[in-house]
């Protein structure tokens, strides 16, 4: 049975995403370049990946000249949704009440993480965002 494809961000798949974030747009050659890997991937192997990402409707390319430009589509935001929800309905059944007590329980969070996290909770229960 073949591997199920996913919508949510790979290992691989994440770095070039956060190059592109940070830089708003680049060629092929432009991700490659901002990539911190020892060695760096192969430019084939960073199209191949810039590709399926486009695919999966996370980036769009722009022919300027003989280059393709790729951009993000998706917001850093919306992926880190995505992959939340992913998380919490494969690991937690659904639950956002389980992920934050297993939270909790066995990371250690520090008092002022711990107050920000009890003012959005607050906030959250008057019903603000």
């Amino acid at each position: 049975m073949g591997r199920k494809k996913s919508l949510n961000l790979t290992e691989g798949e994440l770095p070039l995403m956060q190059v592109l974030w940070e830089k708003k747009r680049g060629t092929v050659g432009d991700v490659v370049a901002a990539l911190a890997a020892d060695p760096p991937p192969a430019y084939s192997t960073v199209l191949t990946t810039l590709r399926i990402l486009e695919a999966k409707g996370y980036v769009r390319h722009t022919k300027e000249g003989r280059a393709f430009v790729y951009e993000p589509v998706v917001i850093q935001e919306e992926a880190s949704r995505k992959a939340l929800d992913y998380l919490v309905n494969r690991f937690f059944g659904g639950s956002c009440e389980l992920l934050v007590m297993n939270l909790l329980k066995e990371e250690s969070i520090g008092g002022a993480e711990l107050r920000r996290i009890k003012k959005m909770i607050a906030k959250s229960e008057q019903g603000g965002k």
